[in-house]
């Protein structure tokens, strides 16, 4: 905690003498920028370029020199603790599993404080820097190491690549063999193909989707929603909560325990094409019905009468969930005039009787 502590102070001190340095296409771990800004700024870029070149280092944490990167940060600060702090954490050595200590000679510890500031520096001069002095024409983004770049054509693409490998590779640094990609941005007015059409940056696929321009036609646009491997994340925390085996909690105990997480997934990845995100609130909504049909008997073993009990739910109180929210709820069945108004059905419970008023079938009023 001490180690953390101190690590925090020194960030805080270099932070204000390295951001007015650093390149305003650089979005990662800065004051004022976040993700959200880089994918707005890439979206609209790659409608104005019609190639981007996909750039992916190999083990960068694992690699940044220590002797360029202390070269770099004296060139800022002259502060004597400071650097000698940044000094030892950098040669601090890394312990195993089996307690085994292994010593670095390059890279930086994943997970502290002083990182993404020493990242950030690093890259600033390793590729920041230098496209801004020798390509100041090819825009780019960064957040972090990831990177991506806008290029009229596919040599212009070709030629950065071979030229950036040279650049990085002069700062210690390896360009990913199989996940750098040169990218065709494929839409209604680019109608060319590739062999790569797609990309991932930041949790988001860019490809051609199916959009709707403001007279209401549909047309093919290049534009991002969210990646197929942040779904499978998302997809596997929600099946993590084993929600349809937690018959003590309520209805509303349910949506104050998964409200915030999924507020924090709608409000990053529903950006941009937020309709992409409702397969994987379906799968929230099945757990729930499978929930409901094991806290419930005359629920039990009827899936689709537990669906449309859902789904009465959710169509009088839609602000229950979040997801709820933007419209992805169950299938609602007729509505019964003596469903009560709160998230607990008047239902038999384990070992209680069904009222008398109600057969046992369809629950609907019996006739005399």
């Amino acid at each position: 905690m001490s180690d953390r502590i101190a690590q925090t102070v020194v960030a805080m001190v270099l932070e204000p003498v390295l951001e007015p340095h650093l390149h305003p296409d650089s979005y990662g771990y800065r004051p004022g920028k976040s993700a959200i800004q880089a994918l707005g700024v890439a979206r609209q870029r790659c409608w104005r370029y019609d190639w981007v070149l996909d750039l992916d280092s190999k083990g960068f944490c694992d690699h940044m020199d220590h002797a360029l990167l202390l070269r770099a940060l004296r060139t800022h600060t002259a502060c004597p603790w400071g650097l000698l702090s940044v000094a030892r954490w950098l040669q601090a050595p890394v312990q195993g599993q089996a307690g085994t200590l292994v010593q670095r000679g390059q890279g930086v510890p994943q997970g502290g404080c002083i990182s993404p500031v020493l990242a950030n520096l690093f890259l600033h001069y390793a590729f920041d820097a230098g496209m801004q002095r020798a390509q100041p024409t090819i825009p780019f983004e960064r957040s972090a190491d990831d990177l991506i770049a806008h290029c009229q054509s596919e040599a212009q693409a070709r030629w950065l690549h071979a030229r950036l490998a040279i650049r990085l590779a002069q700062c210690q640094l390896e360009l990913h063999p199989t996940k750098t990609h040169i990218v065709y941005c494929k839409d209604a007015d680019r109608r060319g193909t590739a062999s790569q059409e797609r990309f991932d940056f930041l949790g988001y696929t860019f490809r051609p989707r199916r959009s709707k321009n403001r007279q209401g036609q549909y047309f093919m646009n290049f534009t991002p929603a969210v990646s197929a491997r942040a779904t499978t994340a998302m997809r596997q925390t929600i099946r993590s909560w084993r929600l349809h085996l937690r018959r003590d909690k309520t209805l509303d105990d349910l949506s104050r325990m998964c409200n915030p997480i999924l507020r924090g997934w709608v409000q990053y990845y529903g950006q941009y094409y937020k309709s992409a995100l409702s397969p994987t609130f379906l799968v929230l909504d099945r757990l729930l019905v499978k929930w409901a049909m094991r806290k419930y008997t005359k629920l039990k073993g009827h899936q689709r009468r537990a669906t449309h009990w859902l789904g009465q739910i959710a169509r009088r109180q839609p602000r229950l969930f979040v997801h709820w929210q933007m419209g992805v709820r169950p299938a609602a069945g007729r509505e019964e005039p003596d469903e009560p108004r709160g998230s607990r059905p008047d239902l038999r419970g384990r070992g209680g009787a069904i009222p008398p008023r109600y057969s046992t079938r369809l629950r609907l009023p019996v006739q005399a």
